[in-house]
C-alpha cells in the first residue's frame, strides 16, 4: 500500500471520527431543545434492546452508537457520495446525524456535476417546509430551526462548489501549461528547422557547385582540381561544424522560452566572407554598400539581412550558375536598411534540390521584426528586395 493511500484513508477515518463526535454534541443539544435541523418524527429513534438497558447504557447506545454509525457511513462517501448523502439526510430528520449529512452534501457538491448537486441539495431542503407545515403554531423556535438548517445546508454545498471550482481551475491551468509548453517546443522546432536550412543550404550548394565542376571538367589542370577539392573539403568541414552547433542546441534541455542557448549568429559584417566564398565557387558578384562607417546596425536587422543574402546566393547557385549577381545594400539610422539582390535566371538542365521554402520563411522572419521582403521573377531576372527596420 502506497503512502498517499494510507494518508488518505487515515484522513477519512479522522473526518469520520470528528463528525461522529460532533453528532454526539448535537444529540445532547437536542435533548435540551436546541435543534439545528428539523426533526420530522415526534417519536425518539429506539435501538433494538434499548428498553431493557439501564438508563446510562440506553443513553450511551442512543447518543454514541447512532453517531458512530453515521461516521461509519461517511467512510463510503467518496465511492457512493449520492447514496450516502441521501441516507444521512433522511436519518438526520429523526436523529442527530445532521453533521454527517452536511459532510456528505459537501462531498456531493465537490465531486458530482451541478445538476446532481442541485437535486441532492433540494432533497436536503425538502424537510424544512414540511417541518414548518407540521407545526401547530408557527413560533420563533421552529423558524430558527428551519433557518439554521437552510444555512447549514447552503454553507456545506457552497463550500463544496467552491472547492470544485478551485480544482477545475487547477486542471485548466495545468492543461494550459501543457499547451503552452507544446507551443514553445513547436516554436523551438520551427526555429531550429529554419536555422538548419539557413546554415546548411548555402554550404551544400557550394559543395555541389564545385563537385559538379570537377565532374564536367575531369581533365582540368592539377592546380585547379586541388583548389576545388580544397574548397570542397573546407566547405564540408564547416558544414559539419555548423550542423554540430545546431544539434547541440537541439540536445539542450528546454528550460524556458528565453533560456534556450543560441548557436553563433552572423552579423552584417559577415556579408564580406559570405560573398568571398561564393566568388571562390566561380560566382561573379557585384557588391555595393552605402552605409555610414560608424553607424551600428541592430543585431536582429543585420542577422536578417545576412540570411536574406545567404538564401539569395544559394538560389543563384541553383538556378543561375555562372551568371552575375548584384547585391545592393544601403541605409542609415531612421531610414531603414534597404537590400536588393538580382540575378539572371538561366534554364539549366539539372538544378540542385530544394524545398522552395527558404525565401517564404525569410519573409515571415522579416515581418516579425517589422520589415518587408518581396521576391519574384521579372522576365529573365530574379530579384529579392527587403526593407528592414533601423531605428534612429
Amino acid at each position: 500500500m502506497t503512502e498517499p493511500v494510507v494518508c488518505r484513508r487515515g484522513g477519512e477515518l479522522l473526518i469520520a471520527a470528528a463528525t461522529a463526535a460532533v453528532c454526539v454534541s448535537v444529540g445532547f443539544a437536542q435533548t435540551r431543545g436546541l435543534w439545528v435541523y428539523p426533526r420530522l418524527s415526534s417519536l425518539p429513534l429506539s435501538l433494538p434492546g434499548e428498553a431493557v438497558l439501564p438508563p446510562w447504557a440506553a443513553g450511551f447506545a442512543h447518543y454514541a452508537m447512532v453517531p458512530a454509525a453515521g461516521g461509519a457511513l461517511l467512510l463510503g462517501r467518496r465511492r457512493w457520495p449520492i447514496v450516502v448523502a441521501v441516507v444521512l439526510t433522511v436519518l438526520a430528520t429523526v436523529t442527530s446525524l445532521i453533521p454527517a449529512a452536511l459532510v456528505a452534501l459537501f462531498t456531493v457538491a465537490s465531486m458530482r456535476p451541478t445538476r446532481t448537486t442541485c437535486a441532492v441539495t433540494t432533497a436536503a431542503l425538502v424537510p424544512l417546509p414540511l417541518y414548518l407545515a407540521l407545526q401547530p403554531s408557527l413560533s420563533a423556535a421552529p423558524l430558527a430551526t428551519a433557518v439554521t438548517g437552510a444555512v447549514l445546508v447552503g454553507a456545506a454545498v457552497g463550500w463544496g462548489l467552491f472547492l470544485r471550482g478551485l480544482h477545475d481551475r487547477g486542471r485548466q491551468a495545468r492543461a494550459q501549461a501543457v499547451l503552452r509548453a507544446d507551443q514553445i517546443r513547436q516554436r523551438e522546432r520551427e526555429s531550429l528547422a529554419r536555422e538548419m536550412h539557413d546554415v546548411l543550404a548555402h554550404r551544400l550548394s557550394l559543395l555541389s557547385v564545385h563537385a559538379g565542376a570537377l565532374q564536367v571538367n575531369p581533365g582540368a589542370p592539377a592546380d585547379q582540381v586541388a583548389a576545388a577539392v580544397g574548397v570542397i573539403r573546407a566547405s564540408a568541414h564547416q558544414a559539419m561544424e555548423d550542423l554540430q552547433q545546431v544539434l547541440g542546441v537541439l540536445r539542450t534541455p528546454l528550460q524556458s522560452a528565453g533560456a534556450r542557448p543560441e548557436p553563433p549568429q552572423p552579423t552584417l559584417g559577415d556579408l564580406v566572407p559570405l560573398t568571398q566564398e561564393s566568388r571562390a565557387a566561380g560566382m561573379r558578384i557585384e557588391f555595393s554598400r552605402d552605409i555610414p562607417d560608424k553607424a551600428k546596425v541592430p543585431e536582429t536587422t543585420g542577422r536578417t539581412a545576412y540570411r536574406i543574402v545567404q538564401e539569395a546566393l544559394t538560389n543563384a547557385h541553383k538556378h543561375a550558375p555562372g551568371h552575375d549577381v548584384r547585391i545592393s545594400l544601403r541605409g542609415s539610422p531612421g531610414a531603414g536598411l534597404h537590400l536588393e539582390i538580382t540575378n539572371p535566371v538561366a534554364d539549366v538542365g539539372r538544378r540542385l534540390p530544394g524545398g522552395g521554402s527558404g525565401l517564404a520563411g525569410l519573409r515571415e522572419r522579416t515581418a516579425l521584426i517589422g520589415g518587408e521582403l518581396t521576391y519574384g521573377r521579372t522576365g529573365a531576372t530574379h530579384h529579392v528586395r527587403a526593407h528592414l527596420p533601423w531605428p534612429a
